[in-house]
């Protein structure tokens, strides 16, 4: 009897070593933005582009008036996108990030805790408070104790919607796929430690 105990304390160690060395079968990244002009948006897509590069990304596209409770909690990832207003993230963007505590409930319990997170912003002139807004951005992440990574730039992506080619040109789109392949990234590599 004992014998037939200790082997099944053996084997059910052995399974569970081997299930928590599998990979994870996928990872959702939530993309959300604000856009009024249709710029933001066209970089939010480069984003979803460049997450969806990595083989098994799941990867959401939503206004962030249309973020749902369980679109936030289901996703390993949040990146959210903002154009310029007054140095700043926009009102609807800020009004996402309220919801978080108001709508969503995510204080106490930190549900944030140990996501993703990642910033972009679209901005008219180049010194327009691009940086700022991300920086707003990631700071409202890290107060809800998210994981903060940057790409396309040095700290996320942007890019500049007016002057000699307005619009997005293909670099700061690049800069988009840039950063959704390295949130994708960072995702996949935080997830498998998780499952250790």
């Amino acid at each position: 009897m004992r014998r037939v105990f200790i082997i099944g304390l053996l084997l059910a160690g052995w399974a569970g070593a081997a299930s928590a060395a599998e990979p994870p079968a996928s990872v959702t990244v939530l993309v959300a933005y604000h856009s009024v002009t249709g710029h933001t948006e066209k970089m939010a897509q480069g984003v979803v582009e460049g997450a969806r590069s990595l083989p098994g990304t799941r990867v959401v596209l939503k206004r962030v008036g249309d973020v749902a409770a369980g679109d936030l909690f289901s996703a390993d990832a949040v990146v959210v996108g903002s154009p310029v207003y007054w140095s700043n993230m926009s009102g609807d963007v800020k009004q996402f990030f309220d919801d978080w505590q108001l709508k969503f409930g995510v204080f106490p319990e930190f549900k944030m805790r140990n996501k993703v997170g990642a910033a972009f912003a679209t901005g008219g002139q180049v010194s327009s408070g691009k940086e700022v807004t991300m920086l707003t951005i990631l700071a409202a992440m890290l107060g809800n104790q998210m994981i903060v990574v940057s790409g396309g730039g040095a700290f996320g992506a942007s890019a500049t919607t007016e002057g000699d080619s307005p619009g997005i040109d293909d670099k700061e789109l690049a800069s988009a796929r840039e950063l959704g392949k390295r949130v994708a990234e960072v995702t996949w590599t935080v997830k498998r430690g998780q499952q250790r």
